[in-house]
């Protein structure tokens, strides 16, 4: 039929357009290559370079289209008597590509952005005056397409994979009804041509593909180019043309890449390295003595707080595995930090963001202690209950706390909420301390001094500190150039005295070495440091600088003991349990003469004004609490200094953006300082 032949016409005029791309890209290939070889002939000196980091190109293939689901009305004026299905058909892809990826790394990028033919004919399909009917489509874009390039082997094989933008350029039909074949002599109707309407603007798709790279070029030119055949494959998700209907294209893509790129000359005929290949100095930090420190003495809050939406136990809470337990000890939390900590409240934070591992720690040291988790969730009990079995799962899982020894409940609030009823300023933050699990226990091994009760708050923690070395006191060589002009380098210091300790051999540009492995015992030193290294042809470069080292200096610990309580929220008054102990734990450990700093503060919810009175009569309480204790025992030799810094975030102990931070703001902060 003259219908059906129309359609494989335009079949025919892809498929030659797709073979002529692809012959040209292979033709100007081979031009570029005798070329290169007729410019080789001439060259007198042979120079070797390294395989190309960069890649700049073309590609060009063919898309091999799948027509799947259906479509029936093209637009608001056309409407196909019958729905048309299946199709495939074949179209061009033509784009500029740049690439990147190390000639010695499995991993690189690849970006190509382009035009892309959707192009393809539905299936004939029969309509109710049975007559043979054909649709054909001339959809295309311009799509982008970044990918993560892979090469498993380190060798000219790679695969790649990553997302697909496509914006939509053409969306064109061609509709013809053909004649019922029991009276061939009627007169075809004519074709209807028109545009797609609803088409989506623009497609986020996916691709992965394969390729492997076939050198044009030997490592004797400085340009040196790559023809890349590749096949990829584009599924169907992401890929309805049309926001109605059920049309969607799978798509088999296969071509060929030319791409270039410049290596960098090896001189393998040169003796010495140019001054300017490899950049050699030495980084000696001064390593002022850090400041004084005391034992301080951290509550703990026996709050796990959960994130919005979630029953999972929040990424910032330290979470061990089975290994990690028998080397945990709560007195030396350094060792198991979390990520992402300011500066300013890292030591405190550590701590509390391991308290369902100490928890863990003082359940499997005392067996007969139990407890309690009460998980409060505003979407109601089970989901609090979720929250609850969470905790226990990791504590049974991690610790082998036999599960009898846990029990845990669901409910919509804390028993001490932060929500109060009528309340209406700054609800988002007042549920987001309220969504928690509270742990609770009547075991005296678990809990504070003079503390009973499902409410008490757990006993608190005291940091051994461990002052080692930090990174930042090392001396830093930083031998820049080294990865692509040696092979491998090594470090001669020699001291005063004429010793000659040898550190190495190092491939990376940069190492840091502690300054007790340069000076041993000794405060500090002055040395000259010798770099020597070996080019990858097998010669020799030596560069030297001198290098004043400072032997790292730990805090001077001083005498002082901090403690702090913590108060529930809006509450100045503290809680008959912080009473006794700072009654009887805290006061008595004041000396003779002594000076006691006390420093309030408040989280940010409410007003300024508000919290800085707040933060000034949680300060009085304690120092009633304090001078009570002391008029008591006949002192009156203790020097007292109060401050109340309310909300203000550049005095506060921690920031103000998670629940834990807020809680723990809440605070009173009880310096004892002895007399010097």
């Amino acid at each position: 039929m003259n219908i059906k032949n129309n359609s494989k016409e335009g079949s025919y005029l892809v498929w030659s357009s797709n073979n002529l791309t692809i012959k040209s890209v292979a033709i100007i290939a081979l031009s570029l290559l005798s070329f290169q070889t007729a410019v080789n002939a001439q060259e007198t000196q042979v120079v070797k370079y390294t395989k190309p980091s960069w890649f700049f190109g073309a590609a060009a293939g063919a898309n091999f289209n799948f027509y799947r689901g259906s479509t029936q009305q093209m637009n608001a004026s056309f409407t196909s008597p019958t729905a048309f299905h299946d199709g495939f058909g074949g179209g061009l892809f033509i784009a500029p590509l740049l690439e990147f990826h190390r000639p010695d790394s499995k991993w690189g990028f690849m970006f190509q952005t382009g035009y892309d033919s959707r192009k393809a004919s539905f299936d004939q399909v029969v309509t109710p005056c049975n007559c043979p009917a054909d649709l054909k489509t001339n959809l295309s874009y311009i799509t982008v397409e970044p990918s993560v390039r892979f090469a498993p082997f380190k060798n000219n094989f790679y695969l790649y994979g990553g997302p697909r933008l496509a914006f939509n350029m053409d969306k064109s039909f061609t509709y013809q009804l053909g004649v019922n074949p029991a009276f061939p002599d009627q007169a075809l109707s004519p074709a209807v041509k028109g545009d797609f309407d609803k088409i989506e603007k623009t497609l986020i798709s996916m691709q992965i593909g394969a390729g492997y790279d076939i050198p044009l070029s030997s490592d004797a030119n400085k340009t040196q180019f790559v023809l890349s055949p590749f096949v990829a494959f584009q599924p169907y998700f992401g890929q309805n043309p049309r926001s109605t209907e059920t049309w969607n294209i799978t798509t088999l893509r296969a071509g060929v890449a030319l791409k270039f790129g410049q290596g960098r000359n090896i001189q393998e005929d040169t003796a010495i390295l140019k001054d300017n290949e490899v950049q050699f100095y030495v980084d000696s930090p001064a390593n002022v003595q850090g400041e004084q420190k005391m034992t301080e003495i951290f509550p703990l809050r026996n709050y796990v707080f959960f994130n919005a939406g979630s029953t999972e136990i929040p990424s910032r809470y330290v979470l061990l595995n089975k290994n990690q337990v028998k080397d945990f000890k709560e007195d030396q939390l350094e060792v198991f930090a979390p990520k992402n900590l300011s500066d300013r409240s890292k030591r405190q934070m550590i701590v509390y963001y391991n308290v369902i591992n100490i928890i863990g720690d003082r359940m499997e040291k005392n067996p007969s202690a139990t407890i309690t988790l009460v998980g409060s969730s505003e979407k109601g009990n089970e989901d609090g209950l979720v929250m609850s079995e969470s905790i226990k799962t990791y504590l049974v899982n991690v610790f082998a706390i036999n599960p009898s020894r846990i029990n845990t409940k669901g409910q919509i609030k804390p028993t001490v909420p932060s929500e109060q009823t009528g309340g209406t300023l700054e609800l988002e933050l007042l549920r987001e301390g309220d969504r928690r699990v509270t742990i609770e226990s009547n075991s005296s091994d678990l809990l504070m001094e003079f503390q009973s009760g499902p409410d008490a708050q757990l006993k608190p923690v005291q940091i051994v500190a461990l002052q080692e070395a930090p990174v930042e006191s090392y001396v830093t060589i930083n031998n820049k150039g080294a990865n692509e002009a040696l092979s491998s380098w090594s470090l001669q210091m020699t001291d005063e005295q004429g010793k000659v300790q040898s550190f190495g051999p190092y491939t990376q540009e940069m190492v840091s070495i502690p300054g007790k492995s340069i000076l041993g015992s000794r405060a500090e030193g002055d040395f000259k440091v010798k770099m020597i290294g070996q080019t990858k042809s097998g010669k020799i470069v030596e560069k030297e600088t001198p290098m004043h080292v400072v032997l790292w200096k730990p805090a001077t610990m001083i005498e002082g003991i901090r403690y702090s309580i913590l108060y529930e929220f809006n509450k100045s008054k503290a809680i008959t349990i912080y009473e006794k102990y700072l009654s009887d734990v805290v006061t008595p450990k004041i000396p003779a003469g002594g000076t006691v700093i006390i420093h309030g503060h408040t989280d940010i919810i409410g007003g300024e004004a508000y919290n800085l009175d707040l933060s000034v009569a949680r300060v009085n309480d304690v120092k009633k609490i304090i001078e009570n204790a002391l008029s008591k025992a006949g002192r009156k030799d203790v020097k007292f200094e109060l401050n109340g810094f309310g909300e203000d975030v550049n005095k506060a102990p921690f920031e103000n953006k998670t629940p834990e931070e807020r809680f723990y703001n809440r605070t009173v902060v009880i310096d004892i300082i002895p007399v010097k």
